[in-house]
């Protein structure tokens, strides 16, 4: 029943899941290419990597809506992702859970098989407990990876609205000191905080699941494990530099998309006959 339970939620959250993927792989991109590109964002983004703030403002002054059309749509695609990071978490425990029950099983049948009661009470002793080695990390990518979401999109909402704020006050004159200042921050709690708890949560699931390969998990999961361990120095390095050099948000689409694409896989590990 509880079986039957965890696979109906995570059916119905897989949906949410792929939703929010589909926002960030295609919904975003076209939305940059057919609305904001064709009026300057581009132009105005660039100008920001070489000190020019007070364009960046102009032009989302000039664009209020397109551009918080475009936050909106970064803001309901991660947090459609909220429960990813714990539902990738209880994948994995059922998974170990599993796999110990598989060994365990293996070691009594090549015994001689004693009493009714006897069996019954080693079933009971050798019950797996979730204090499986590598647990911590799995709890540390969870944690990682929900309040990574949570900055990103509570950073994403608050430059949104000030930026949007400061765009009306500053089309034609120079912002001051205090609204880059601001910038540089928000920038910080969304890139670096956030993209680098993705990047950390990545760097965890990877690690657990690279750990025990192909003895325990599918060949598709493995090359996930492997491909997190990459993505995650890749997006840590990117959160590093971001805290040097503040910009507006950038996606960590790639740490977001590793974690996305497990959810598909997720419910193929525990139907009936799946390996």
């Amino acid at each position: 029943m509880k079986k039957r339970s965890f696979l109906s939620r995570l059916h119905t959250n897989g949906t949410y899941y792929l939703v929010g993927a589909l926002l960030l792989l295609l919904g975003v991109p076209l939305y940059q290419f057919l609305v904001l590109i064709p009026q300057g964002y581009n132009d105005a983004l660039a100008a920001t990597s070489r000190g020019h703030f007070t364009a960046y403002l102009v032009w989302i002054g000039n664009h209020e809506v397109q551009f918080i059309g475009y936050r909106a749509l970064l803001a309901i695609a991660f947090a459609l992702l909220l429960s990813l990071p714990f539902t990738l978490f209880r994948i994995i425990v059922a998974q170990e859970v599993l796999g110990r029950e598989e060994d365990e099983e293996g070691q009594v049948a090549d015994e001689e098989e004693g009493s009714e009661e006897t069996e019954q009470t080693d079933k009971t002793e050798s019950t797996p407990t979730l204090n499986w080695r590598g647990k911590g990390f799995a709890v540390l990518a969870a944690w990682g990876g929900l309040f990574g979401i949570i900055l990103y999109v509570l950073g994403i909402v608050a430059s949104t609205i000030y930026l949007a704020s400061a765009g009306a006050q500053f089309i034609v004159s120079k912002p001051g000191e205090a609204v880059t200042t601001i910038q540089a921050i928000l920038s910080i709690i969304t890139n670096t905080a956030g993209g680098g708890l993705l990047a950390l949560s990545c760097l965890f699931f990877g690690a657990m699941i690279a750990r025990s390969g192909i003895k325990l998990w599918p060949g598709i999961w493995v090359a996930f494990g492997y491909m997190a361990l990459a993505l995650a120095a890749l997006f840590s390095g990117s959160a590093v530099e971001v805290a040097t050099a503040p910009t507006p948000p950038i996606c960590p689409l790639g740490a977001v998309v590793w974690l996305d694409a497990c959810a598909p896989e997720a419910g193929r590990i525990g139907r009936p006959g799946s390996t």
